[in-house]
């Protein structure tokens, strides 16, 4: 963004406070705004209170942000903004501030004059979180006093008073969340620090400071890139080995729209593309994503064609050619933006797509013109992906071909169920044929599917799709879910709403799950984010005491065990599924009544990506210090 931003000549008083609606619903269905009572929610909380700040920094009013966890689970964010406008509202007689926090769709983000541009586009962040609060303090810095207010599960305690005076301005706001609405108040430092990371790289210069005072000495993190995006994809493709050196970026401003575009090419065969609009990450793209990959394809094909790189009979490069390796952050603010419910993830600005399109265009040609050695790295991936690619289509419909399981396309392999509704039925991927015998034995035939998996399949994040379809086993679990791969995948296909991992509980067994893990994410995503994919909880103990047998899933859980059931038990470790008979594997694990499972879901795809990238990748020292970090807190490294 240019350093003179034109929304600095717009006002923020309380006239720019308008109102839409009251509170009342939010306590009683806190799902309905926040998206669970779980940790997503609980964390949500944190993001709309940061958002707000945000809004300010984007205005050009605020360059420092610090979040602090406190001992007692109370979340404390300030910033050095304008302050919530502090004036009484005529038509309610109250504070504007007390209005935000207490209604929904109350804000300065409606009119257009409080804010050009803007993140909260329903404006229920601050009352929500007030109305989710056992308490909530706010303290508003400006025309040189400090005012305070509290409350208490969304109402006023006390009235906004002035309590001192101060030559800063900003707003700082602490709330701790509502234990009778949350299932548990626990923050994670790393998830809420992977947001502040995100928001810092999208607000150039900004300030981001996160402080967890819950341990002794206190977690600290600190973010601000004077880069931008351009650092944002420098970091992502930190454990990648990059195509070229210099980050291709270009950005462009006209009728209130502002587009940022940061990319590089890595050495590597999958798409990584992030967008956002006014710092939301528009997890499902939208208007601006399909502008920026219908200008990348023509852009490219026409410098290709133009220099003598695709002859006159040889077909365009596809998109998905010309994507390969790629890494990129679209990064759009609009004044009006339209998002596809509340969850704000696909962009819906119909004049968005040309605006960008029209940016990338021209821009990524004249770089490709002005640096010709860059230029033909490009294409001559692409080119060698489009030649994969053909290799790829054969091996596609050798897999098409096989999709009809009833011509016995995997005979002896694929046990299917007799239940034909996708609903109903799930399949087990299980780790090698002796387990997959006994889960054969153990399982319920009308409705449970066994797939045994021979080794481990390939580590699709070192291959081409060609090479990927070409893999056996690969090739088996695309036939049996029957959804296809990459561009040709149709989750309505899907011949199972449950895909269940199951591999022995030990270092060989995590290793296969994050192999399929990988495979998944990387080309079968809506797979995840439809929530058919799971992972199975194997025990790894058996205590035997008179004649019962009980079941442990770590030592933690063993040791529990043995205090309840006292001296004279016998303990097993399981080394692996082999060790158990089909009706210990069927209570243990299949059985719908009293197996445990871990529902695979995908909350931030960029953690995602570079999660896959550091485990599955070529470079050893990043995924050494990813084990070191996390091995004494998880027992499974998946997503």
């Amino acid at each position: 963004m240019k350093e003179e931003n034109p929304s600095r000549k717009f006002t923020y008083t309380a006239k720019d406070i308008t109102v839409l609606e009251g509170l009342e619903a939010v306590r009683k269905r806190p799902s309905m705004y926040i998206g669970s009572t779980g940790p997503r929610g609980l964390h949500h909380l944190v993001y709309e209170v940061v958002d707000n700040s945000i809004d300010e920094a984007m205005a050009g009013f605020c360059r420092n942000i610090k979040a602090t966890i406190h001992p007692d689970n109370s979340v404390e964010v300030t910033d050095d903004g304008r302050g919530i406008p502090v004036e009484n509202l005529p038509k309610y007689n109250r504070p504007a501030v007390e209005i935000v926090l207490t209604y929904l769709h109350a804000g300065g983000k409606f009119g257009g004059k409080g804010y050009r541009v803007s993140g909260g586009l329903h404006g229920i962040g601050l009352s929500v979180v007030n109305a989710l609060s056992k308490w909530l303090l706010v303290e508003v810095r400006r025309r040189g006093k400090i005012f305070q207010q509290r409350y208490g599960r969304g109402k006023p305690v006390t009235d906004l008073r002035a309590c001192g005076r101060c030559r800063s301005t900003g707003t700082t706001i602490t709330f701790l969340p509502d234990d009778e609405i949350f299932e548990e108040i626990d923050f994670k430092f790393d998830t809420i620090a992977q947001r502040m990371k995100e928001t810092a790289f999208l607000t150039k210069g900004l300030k981001i400071e996160l402080i967890d005072e819950r341990i002794e000495p206190p977690e600290r993190a600190l973010y601000i890139y004077h880069g931008g995006v351009i650092d944002f994809v420098k970091h992502l493709n930190a454990n990648k080995d990059p195509l070229h050196k210099k980050v291709i970026y270009f950005e462009s401003e006209g009728d209130g729209d502002h587009v940022e575009v940061a990319m590089q090419y890595n050495m590597g065969y999958t798409e990584s593309i992030f967008t956002f609009a006014n710092n939301i990450n528009t997890h499902e793209g939208g208007t601006h994503l399909i502008g920026f990959k219908n200008a990348l394809t023509r852009t490219i094909n026409d410098y290709a064609r133009a220099k003598g790189f695709l002859k006159e009979k040889e077909e365009n490069l596809s998109g998905e050619d010309i994507r390969e390796g790629l890494t990129a952050i679209v990064s759009v603010k609009l004044l009006e933006p339209q998002f596809g419910g509340q969850t704000k993830t696909k962009l819906g600005n119909t004049e968005i797509r040309s605006f960008v399109e029209n940016t990338v265009a021209t821009k990524l040609g004249e770089f490709l013109e002005e640096n010709p050695k860059e230029a033909k790295a490009i294409v001559s991936k692409a080119i060698a992906a489009a030649r994969a690619r053909e290799a790829a289509r054969k091996a596609r419909e050798l897999t098409r071909r096989k999709s009809f399981l009833e011509t016995t396309s995997l005979p002896g392999k694929l046990a299917d169920c007799s239940l034909r509704d996708p609903a109903l039925t799930e399949i087990f991927l299980v780790e090698g044929d002796s387990a997959g015998g006994s889960a054969k034995q153990a399982r319920d035939k009308s409705f449970q599917a066994i797939l045994p998996l021979k080794g481990k399949i390939l580590n699709v994040e070192k291959a081409r799709l060609n090479k990927i379809l070409n893999n056996d086993e690969i090739q088996a679990i695309i036939t049996a879910l029957g959804t296809g791969i990459g561009e040709d995948f149709d989750i309505n296909n899907a011949r199972y709403h449950k895909a269940i991992i199951l591999a022995d509980a030990d270092v060989d067994g995590a290793h296969i799950r994050t192999l399929i893990l990988t495979f998944f994410y990387r080309y079968m995503l809506p797979l995840i984010e439809a929530g058919y994919v799971y992972i199975a909880q194997p025990p790894l103990y058996k205590v035997c005491y008179n004649n019962t047998d009980y079941y442990a899933h770590s030592e933690v859980e063993l040791n529990k065990l043995l205090k309840k059931v006292g001296r004279g038990a016998s303990v097993q470790r399981y080394k692996g599924l082999g060790e158990m008979n089909p009706q210990q594997l069927w209570e243990t694990t299949m059985n719908p009544k009293t197996r445990t499972l871990l529902k695979v879901t995908l909350e931030d795809a960029i953690l995602a990506d570079e999660i896959f990238t550091t485990l599955m990748g070529d470079k050893v020292e990043p995924r050494r210090e990813f084990i070191q970090k996390y091995a004494k807190d998880v027992r499974f490294l998946d997503i």
